[in-house]
């Protein structure tokens, strides 16, 4: 899920120990493997150090990603590093295989694992198999959809927290203002995973310095994932095995290494915020009912949800106090980073799109004037047609995250859709892969596919959602958990907390198109999204994640 664009690298005695046993492994099974990934047509190699992973995993690796969906389909045999194969797909039946059927065969990257475990913890991002299979069992119940509508009424009054403080900004300054609608979406999407997600409040959202230290702590986690990548992915996996985990602190303490210093003191930010809320809400729970409902989140929260049902499962389906605090820092980073990057990413489409925005904020006031003043239910928001539209088209199009990674645990075959012409002239109906080959799974490209979503596929268009979906997508049997989409993957693996997602961005939106009209910055043509791990904008050449907008209130 971490991507990497940088191979800025402070060499050590054993990680060039660790690097020799990789390239001699990859060598080796290059060498006593013969499968059908040889014969897919792909991209040439610009290294054989790097293969394509450059350009892959590039913060400005749009084109090269339409490029070679287009002149090669969804089928695609990478150059990985070391001389290795790779394969790249958006093929539908290929990722039912990969992500869903035989998931177990085809598993998260060891090298993500890894260093997911490193900054997380071993919660959600740092396990595999029957552990991740165990975790997931113990989380599922709390993102139900009877809990989300217990936290709709939490989403509104953080989302109104926000509606005030910029009306009050604009009635005390000028009728336009531009703002960084990034930063203000990132501490809204953290103040809402706060209180509905720990029972926890980091942000009182009144003012630019009323910030709390996560948001911008965390800010710089995956940049400095991005530059780590290639080396988490190839050289991790065995450096991560040596010796005891003090003894590797203390080596990773010694190394002159910005980027893996910042990490780790990240990682210990946010362990012990974690530790802090956990020991809170033990001590509320031995107390009783009483002291846990005077708790912000009146013990309906995600992780108060997760203790209670914890404390009364089996002894082998329990989770201990560590995964539990791992879960904390997963879920409220996930929440953080790729919930505000969509919601940015919307309000940017709605200002560079004034007639979906009027036609948004028509249907949100005819809806609001049947209700007195009074805030959407659950069931009243989720009804309204053109939100809907407007979220999973810009989910669509834009998804936060573009490029899940997974890894053939055992020999394996992959059958397609559609056959495709190898380069030999054989048409090949499955690819046989070998163990250790890594897959990308495009959800940009399966998202885009003119052959599945017509020839508008790569338009934002909203009214799209308000008409039947066409015949091709809907034979297809695209294989995630929303909408004929693949924003938020599928299988054992998808991301969990997408029913979350989904309401806390419909919430925020309804809330602020209701009371705001949106326009382009001045500076909109300097606005640059960039394809990191998850996608975030920056401004002309400065890398400090941005994303300036205008705003005025409605007349």
């Amino acid at each position: 899920m971490m991507i990497s664009s940088s191979l800025n690298w402070h060499s050590a005695f054993g990680i060039a120990i660790a690097l020799s046993v990789v390239l001699l492994r990859r060598f080796l099974r290059r060498k006593s493997s013969s499968n059908g990934v040889d014969n897919l047509p792909g991209p040439m190699s610009p290294s054989w150090l790097t293969g394509n992973f450059l350009q892959v995993f590039n913060p400005n690796g749009w084109d090269f990603h339409k490029s070679i969906a287009e002149i090669y389909g969804p089928v695609v045999r990478l150059h990985g590093p070391f001389g290795t194969n790779g394969l790249y797909i958006f093929d539908p039946k290929a990722m039912h295989t990969v992500l869903v059927k035989e998931q177990d065969i085809f598993d998260a990257d060891d090298g993500l694992i890894a260093i997911n475990l490193l900054v997380f913890g071993n919660g959600l991002f740092g396990t595999l198999g029957h552990h991740h299979r165990k975790q997931r069992k113990m989380l599922n119940p709390v993102f139900s959809a009877a809990h989300m509508r217990d936290m709709i009424p939490t989403f509104f009054e953080v989302s109104r927290k926000l509606d005030n403080t910029l009306k009050r900004r604009l009635q005390s300054g000028p009728r336009i203002q531009e703002v960084d609608i990034l930063s203000w979406m990132g501490r809204t999407a953290l103040e809402i995973m706060g209180q509905a997600g720990l029972g926890y409040s980091f942000d009182p959202l009144t003012d630019d310095e009323s910030a709390h230290p996560y948001s911008r702590i965390i800010k710089g986690l995956v940049p400095a994932l991005m530059r780590m990548q290639f080396w988490a992915v190839n050289v991790l996996p065995f450096i991560s095995r040596i010796g005891s985990s003090s003894f590797r602190r203390s080596i990773l303490d010694l190394l002159p290494w910005k980027d893996a210093h910042h990490l780790r003191d990240m990682a210990d930010y946010m362990y012990n915020v974690g530790d802090e809320i956990l020991e809170s809400k033990k001590l509320a729970l031995e107390k009783g009912d009483e002291v846990v409902a005077q708790q912000i989140g009146r013990g309906k929260d995600l992780i108060s949800i997760l203790m209670k049902e914890n404390m009364q499962a089996s002894e082998e389906d329990r989770l201990d106090d560590n995964e539990v605090l791992s879960q904390m820092s997963t879920l409220t980073f996930a929440a953080m980073d790729t919930t505000s990057s969509a919601m940015a990413r919307l309000l940017h489409l709605l200002s560079n799109h004034p007639e979906v925005q009027d036609k948004l904020r028509q249907e949100l006031t005819e809806a609001k004037r049947q209700k007195d003043g009074q805030e959407f239910s659950y069931d009243e928001l989720v009804a309204l047609p053109y939100l809907d539209a407007v979220c999973r088209e810009t989910l669509r199009l834009y998804p936060p995250a573009s490029t899940p990674l997974r890894v053939t645990r055992q020999d394996a075959v992959i059958p397609l859709s559609k056959p495709i012409t190898g380069l030999d002239g054989t048409e090949m109906h499955e690819i046989a892969i070998p163990k250790g080959t890594s897959i990308l799974v495009s959800i940009l490209n399966a998202n885009r596919n003119a052959d599945l979503w017509g020839k508008d596929a790569n338009e934002w268009k909203p009214e799209r959602w308000l008409a039947p979906l066409p015949d091709t997508l809907v034979k297809a049997r695209i294989p995630g958990v929303y909408s004929h989409l693949m924003t938020f993957i599928g299988g054992g693996r998808s991301c969990i907390g997408f029913k979350f997602s989904q309401l806390e961005m419909k919430v925020v939106v309804s809330v602020l198109v209701g009371s705001f009209k949106f326009s382009p910055s001045v500076k909109d043509s300097e606005i640059i999204w960039q394809m990191n791990a998850v996608t975030a904008p920056i401004v002309g050449t400065d890398n400090h994640p941005q994303l300036p907008i205008g705003i005025s209130l409605i007349c």
